[in-house]
């Protein structure tokens, strides 16, 4: 489960995602070096060996562990993408192909524009296929994806039902777990209502839908996906053209109507906490970014629950995010990701500790936050003050053992 969502305006483009996993699962902040010349003629997905490309892009990404891929990203060009599981009538239950992770990443290390990341994943797709197990302890997990895509001049939604697609540019828009195109949309597959009619999707009557054709109906709505996408299309739909970046943390920290009381979530809540059977996905990581002339700017969590994390300035600067990044060969156990796991599970059962962490990084985030829109940061200051904040809360989570609700010791141990 995820939600990501674009706001476009005035020669500024906004991008945000949640992105939604396994609780056990972490899921860690990269910045990789752009490849210049690389004589490697094959390149090693999560699953499935392509042709690699010579020269290719830096990227931060934030990545499962696992997995080759990643959830979102950003390149050096300003280019953020973000994907979700859709789960469509073509979605692949069996073999191995390229994951919608992997496509991400391949469209931000070849694309230097929105479009052209959209026509690298597009390509792939349609050469390679999509699917394989997608889940890290839930081997039947598997989903077909959507994207948006974006830079500062514009913004794309793109979706897919096994090999076939289609794209919209957009202004303001928000994709959940279930398809949103409908009759309208500015590029797809080649003759693409003959193809949904020949794989027996649809029947030839009436206008095409994408969204009817393809998507499923039983997991978008346990999944709340239309709920979800409601909530952030919403907080667009009211939204000023210029917002600042606590109008994006607002909207990812999102519970709707039933707010803090995680006991009575149900999956139509964008700040997601797993915690049952019918709830088994929490969101594992938040990243915001502002896309502009002046080169991309980010803000993350690298931790789980944004609700309960402190959303800290990130780019592609050598100096920048030294207390959210790993290295590509780090040890998970080192990652600030799992480090703040001990400080979340804390939170979740106990609310009064829960409260006083939600309070107790306003102040700090509000500075951290106001330092991306200086010239020059003073980075290591930065650093220090989050890597403080971040060892107190730990410190003060680790003197009480959590009683964890029933759920999640049975199926959230580390």
């Amino acid at each position: 489960m995820c939600d990501t969502l674009v706001l476009r305006g005035n020669g500024v483009t906004w991008f945000a995602k949640n992105s939604d996993r396994e609780p056990v699962e972490p899921q860690r902040l990269l910045r990789l070096p752009a490849v210049r010349g690389d004589s490697a003629a094959r390149l090693h997905t999560t699953y499935l060996d392509i042709p690699q490309t010579a020269d290719r892009h830096a990227l931060i990404l934030s990545q499962p562990s696992w997995i080759w891929g990643a959830e979102m990203g950003v390149n050096e060009h300003g280019v953020a993408i973000g994907n979700q599981a859709v789960f469509t009538c073509l979605t692949s239950r069996e073999g191995e192909a390229l994951l919608g992770m992997d496509l991400l990443r391949l469209g931000l290390e070849r694309g230097a524009s929105a479009r052209e990341a959209l026509e690298v994943i597009t390509q792939l797709l349609e050469r390679h296929g999509q699917g394989g197990p997608a889940g890290f302890r839930n081997k039947r997990m598997r989903y077909d994806n959507s994207f948006l895509i974006a830079d500062a001049g514009e913004a794309w939604v793109l979706e897919t039902a096994g090999r076939l697609w289609a794209a919209k540019r957009v202004e303001r828009w928000a994709i959940s777990n279930a398809l949103s195109l409908g009759h309208e949309f500015d590029l797809c597959s080649a003759d693409l209502p003959g193809q949904a009619r020949r794989l027996g999707c649809w029947n030839g009557r009436g206008d095409f839908h994408f969204a009817r054709t393809f998507d499923g109906r039983l997991l978008p709505w346990i999944a709340g996906a239309h709920q979800r996408r409601r909530l952030n299309q919403e907080f667009l739909d009211n939204c000023p053209s210029q917002p600042d970046w606590q109008a994006m943390v607002v909207a990812l920290r999102n519970h709707g109507p039933r707010e803090h009381n995680f006991a009575r979530h149900d999956n139509r809540q964008v700040c997601m906490h797993a915690g049952s059977f019918w709830r088994p996905s929490q969101t594992t990581g938040s990243l915001i970014a502002r896309l502009d002339s002046g080169g991309p700017r980010l803000a993350a969590t690298g931790t789980s629950a944004p609700c309960l994390s402190l959303f800290q300035p990130l780019g592609f600067d050598p100096a920048a995010g030294a207390c959210l990044l790993s290295g590509p060969d780090d040890p998970v156990e080192q990652s600030l990701w799992w480090r703040f796991e001990s400080v979340h599970r804390r939170a979740l059962a106990d609310p009064e500790f829960a409260a006083a962490l939600r309070s107790g990084h306003g102040w700090l985030e509000g500075d951290q936050l106001a330092a991306l829109d200086r010239r020059s940061p003073d980075w290591a200051r930065l650093a220090a003050e989050a890597e403080a904040w971040h060892a107190a809360w730990q410190q003060l989570a680790g003197q009480l053992e959590p009683r964890l609700p029933r759920w999640w010791r049975q199926h959230a141990a580390p």
